[in-house]
Parts: C-alpha cells; sequence; structure tokens
C-alpha cells in the first residue's frame, strides 16, 4: 500500500503549526498506525529531517499514552486505540489526516503530543480511596452485589486516553470523570470518600478548563473501552446528592 499522510507540524508550544504532507511506500495491511509513523519517521531521520513526534508505550492498547485525531476521528475509523488501528482499514492511495487532540486543556507540546496532565490532576483531586492497603482480603471478606460489581468493573476500564474530549465538540472531561467516580461509589471501599471525591473531582475538572457536557454522545462512541454514556447521567446524580450534603460547595 502506498499513503499519503497530511501531519501536522508544530515545534513546540507557542509555535505555529500547519499540515505537512508526506508519502509512504511499502505499507502493509497487517501494520498497526503508529508502525506506519515509524516508518516514516525512519525515512524522515535516514533524510536528515526531524522526525514525527507522538506519544506512545505499551502499544497493546492497555495504557492510553497513544492518541491522535485520524481523519477526524479520535483514534480513527476504530472504536480502538491508535495502537491497535491497524491499515487494514484504509486503501491504497488514501489520504489521510493525522492531527494531535484538539482541547483547551490539552496544548500541544510538539507535532501530535498533546499535555494531558489535566486529567491526572483531576484524578489527584479525588480519585482515590482510604482504606487501608495490605495484603489481598478473602474474596468473600466484603461482598459486593453483582449489579454493582459489573458497574465498576465497567467504569474501571477507562485507561484516560483523552479520546472522550478530544471527541467532545466542546472538549468536556465528563465521560472520563464520571468513569472514575462510578467505578468508585459502586464498591464499599469507595463510599467513605463518595460526597468529597465527585465534588472534588468536578471542581478540578472545571477549573482546568475542560468544556461543559451537553449529551451529545460522541465522547462514548470514541471511547476504545466502551464507558458508557448513562455514567455521565451517574455522575450528575451524585454531583446533586453530594451538593445538598454539602451547601455552598457545588457549581454556582
Amino acid at each position: 500500500m502506498t499513503l499519503t499522510l497530511r501531519i501536522w507540524r508544530q515545534p513546540g508550544p507557542g509555535a505555529p503549526g500547519a499540515m505537512t504532507t508526506y508519502e509512504v511506500r511499502g505499507i502493509s495491511p497487517d501494520m498497526s498506525f503508529l508502525e506506519v509513523l515509524d516508518t516514516l519517521n525512519e525515512e524522515l531521520t535516514e533524510r536528515g529531517d526531524e522526525p514525527v513526534a507522538f506519544d506512545h508505550d505499551c502499544r497493546e492498547g492497555i495504557c492510553g499514552a497513544c492518541g491522535m485525531v485520524i481523519d477526524g476521528r479520535a483514534h480513527g475509523p476504530e472504536p480502538t486505540t491508535t495502537c491497535q488501528l491497524h491499515m487494514r482499514h484504509f486503501r491504497d492511495g488514501d489520504t489521510i489526516d493525522v492531527e494531535p487532540w484538539r482541547a483547551a486543556a490539552f496544548p500541544v507540546v510538539k507535532d501530535l503530543v498533546v499535555d494531558r496532565t489535566a486529567l491526572d490532576r483531576v484524578i489527584g483531586a479525588g480519585g482515590w480511596i482510604t482504606a487501608p492497603t495490605g495484603s489481598a482480603p478473602d474474596a468473600h471478606a466484603t461482598p459486593v452485589p453483582k449489579a454493582d460489581a459489573d458497574t465498576a468493573f465497567e467504569n474501571a476500564g477507562c485507561i484516560g486516553c483523552g479520546a472522550c474530549v478530544a471527541a467532545c465538540p466542546n472538549g468536556s472531561a465528563m465521560l472520563f470523570t464520571a468513569a472514575k467516580v462510578v467505578h468508585l461509589r459502586s464498591l464499599p471501599q469507595g463510599l467513605p470518600e463518595r460526597e468529597s471525591r465527585v465534588l472534588d473531582m468536578v471542581t478540578a475538572m472545571d477549573a482546568e478548563g475542560f468544556g461543559g457536557c451537553t449529551n451529545t454522545g460522541e465522547c462514548a462512541t470514541a471511547c476504545p473501552k466502551g464507558i458508557p454514556l448513562p455514567s455521565i447521567a451517574a455522575l450528575n446524580r451524585e454531583y446533586l446528592r453530594a451538593a445538598r450534603k454539602a451547601p455552598g460547595r457545588g457549581r454556582g
């Protein structure tokens, strides 16, 4: 396969950027999208040009480090991570646009690399429990109803890649925040911080400059781990519940 890649190149956070066109030959349908970028970077390096900067780590769809907008869709045309997107989903001769996550809370560092530490700060505001750690308790020591366990597991699948933010027309992090809140509130270990967690995480989310949620649903469509859209409704209920118990803590 031969593909034409139009890639966003930006030398630094304060520098102007532009789409740059490259032709990449010899692409196998079994290659991942990141392997195509690797092939391009090898060619660029050989001729003395600056390689394209992009985030990656495990390349197994686990860590959430990779992320870019491919032809206008977060992670590309399939509901998976960029590292697990294979070139058989494209056709020989295609022209593909590749851009970084576009969100006010994700400033561009270089080329396709963005600063996603805003998500880390949202987690740091309340995405934890104070239950003592140590050796694993017996499986039956803390009974959890199956429905609650299923909800916790479903939301715990979030890998924090930021696709939900990039896909949202408002740049909202509601699905990400909802996944963390709903995951922990569904388990007995997370109940002591139930009210403070949701209030603190939503406050941190707003402070980071993420946009408001208008329930367009693009976040859930783009999520590679299938975090369900109803988790946002659950987050809203949790927030209203906590705000009633702590007057003056809610949004203005």
